[in-house]
């Protein structure tokens, strides 16, 4: 199934994104995308795995995949990162809708203060950067999607018990190992 991965190499992710450097330390190998994420699983620092996940996926896909794992943590957010949550679920689901779109810039507007929150500023920003332009944050350097989908699941991350955490990382990555296994497959039958 790598073959079909948007990456060939995890150095390929690494020179496409070039923003993945700010996000993680362990260097790029000319290893398959996926053995890289297991091998920074089962590594020193396996929160890295969640940034290669989340540089490894197609942005509205990261931002799904987000949104899948912070579903899992909802006992751990309060009602308006629920409503959050519901919103940013309707916007993937219809990233044209003008409606959904000006919510989510306008969620995506302020300070990202919970894990929630990250994920909506990550729609907002895949969304033609309409957050950034909305926001004060729009002197700062330009991140990808990417950069907030790992800061939100990260936070989210740091929210479950201790005992618990390595257990809830490995099944996000899983997660997202298997959501860029079927966007290849998705991208391999849209090229036919």
């Amino acid at each position: 199934m790598a073959n079909g991965l948007r990456f060939k190499t995890a150095r390929d992710l690494f020179t496409a994104c070039p923003a993945i450097a700010r996000d993680m330390r362990t260097p790029p190998t000319e290893q398959q995308p996926i053995e890289f994420c297991r091998g920074l699983l089962a590594g020193r620092v396996p929160e890295e795995a969640i940034t290669f996940c989340a540089y490894l996926l197609p942005e509205r896909a990261a931002v799904w995949w987000a949104h899948e794992c912070l579903s899992h943590l909802t006992d751990l957010f309060d009602e308006s990162d629920h409503e959050l949550l519901a919103l940013v679920r309707d916007w993937v689901g219809e990233p044209d809708s003008p409606r959904l779109r000006a919510a989510v810039s306008t969620a995506a507007a302020t300070s990202p203060t919970t894990p929630v929150g990250w994920i909506a500023l990550a729609a907002g920003w895949r969304d033609n950067g309409s957050a950034r332009a909305a926001t004060m944050a729009s002197a700062l350097p330009p991140f990808p999607a990417a950069h907030a989908v790992n800061a939100g699941i990260l936070a989210g991350l740091a929210r479950v018990a201790l005992a618990d955490r390595l257990s809830v990382l490995s099944a996000f990555v899983e997660m997202g190992i298997q959501m860029a296994e079927i966007e290849a497959l998705r991208q391999s039958a849209d090229a036919y």
